[in-house]
């Protein structure tokens, strides 16, 4: 037992932010499941390209499919080996996911990031992708964008477990949290199970710091602005789950609850620090709080181990988080600016990560692999 399995008895759940099938072939997410008490991945277009576009541990892989499907796409190929290693994935965590009764043990898969403005065609691919993993521990991943959200509820009506990617505002993130709650109304009011479907609400962290503080760098807000480094992402996923926790014990959530309703969980993610000068372990040590996940990177899941602080942190000096934020309304730092950025920064970020890694399969051939 170590610092990472002291974050289960806070109530944290810790999901590893990477996929590999050397690793999984390997052992690797089983090593950490054991002795971390890893309980979830989750996967991107940007991890997959640097697991399949680089190296050559999906060319045996590859070469199999091609042979039997010679003239199939590079996006039908990828979506071969990428299933094949979410559904390794869940089987590895499926123990998790009975021993808790449904309540963790999950992998995420995204669908397609070219369909980030397309509502009708989220729903179709989420649903799509569920049916082809064929695993009950199983996450869609869809953006939280204008688009993404009415998907979201259409995805939760149907079943299908959802977590919600691309969340950097605390009003965004309400609004994906609310439409979670539809999708099980409309299931509960037609007389339909809700007591096993999962989602979790993606609230990136570190990115908002690094475009605030440069913001600062640049003079925004003058010398009374320099505090304010490092501290803004913090304090709104601080005042994201003040609004979770005011929410769950509203009369509406209370109405699903009664009818075994799992709630939407917040996860952290981005939280691998990007400024040097910070701690490798910022953002786990402040955001530790019961019925969160947090999604980790291995270089920070390594860093936490060996030297992070186990505390329930998410709750304290909430007062001082609501300081930081209106003070960063006063001196011009425009978060929900910044917010809306990112959504449209993240959307062509893995999209580009998605062109690349369609190109890389597209660009190899069975011969590298014999």
């Amino acid at each position: 037992m170590g610092r990472l399995n002291d974050l289960e008895k806070l109530g944290q759940a810790v999901w590893l932010d990477f996929i590999d099938r050397r690793s999984l072939a390997e052992g690797g997410l089983q090593k950490l499941v054991d002795e971390d008490g890893i309980t979830g991945v989750t996967s991107n277009p940007s991890i997959f390209e640097k697991a399949m576009g680089h190296g050559d541990a999906y060319d045996a892989a590859l070469a199999e499919f091609d042979k039997a499907n010679p003239d199939a796409s590079a996006m039908a190929r990828y979506e071969h080996l990428a299933i094949q290693d979410i559904q390794a994935a869940a089987d590895t965590l499926r123990p998790i996911y009975d021993r808790l009764d449904a309540k963790d043990g999950y992998v995420s898969m995204e669908v397609s990031p070219y369909l980030a403005a397309d509502t009708d065609g989220t729903a179709a691919e989420a649903e799509r992708l569920w049916r082809a993993v064929d695993r009950p521990n199983l996450m869609i991943k869809i953006p939280g964008t204008p688009a993404g959200v009415p998907a979201i509820a259409a995805t939760i009506d149907k079943g299908i477990n959802v977590n919600v990617t691309l969340l950097f505002g605390i009003e965004a993130y309400k609004a994906v949290a609310l439409a979670s709650v539809e999708g099980l109304e409309k299931r509960a009011a037609r007389g339909e199970a809700i007591d096993r479907i999962a989602s979790v609400a993606s609230f990136f962290v570190s990115r908002i710091d690094t475009k605030i503080d440069d913001a600062i760098d640049a003079g925004t807000g003058d010398d009374a602005a320099k505090p304010l480094k490092g501290k803004v992402a913090i304090a709104n996923a601080k005042l994201a789950y003040q609004w979770y926790l005011d929410f769950i014990k509203s009369d509406r959530w209370q109405a699903l609850a009664a009818k075994g309703a799992m709630p939407q969980r917040l996860l952290w993610a981005s939280t691998g620090t990007k400024n040097p000068d910070y701690p490798d372990t910022l953002y786990l040590d402040t955001l530790i709080g019961p019925d969160t996940v947090n999604t980790v990177p291995p270089k920070t899941l390594d860093a936490f181990r060996d030297h992070g602080t186990p505390a329930e942190t998410l709750t304290a000096d909430v007062d001082g988080a609501r300081h930081v934020l209106a003070e960063t309304e006063r001196l011009g730092l425009d978060l929900d600016g910044v917010t809306d950025t990112l959504v449209e920064e993240g959307v062509q970020s893995f999209a580009k990560a998605f062109d690349d890694l369609l190109g890389a399969i597209a660009a190899k051939h069975p011969a590298e692999a014999t």
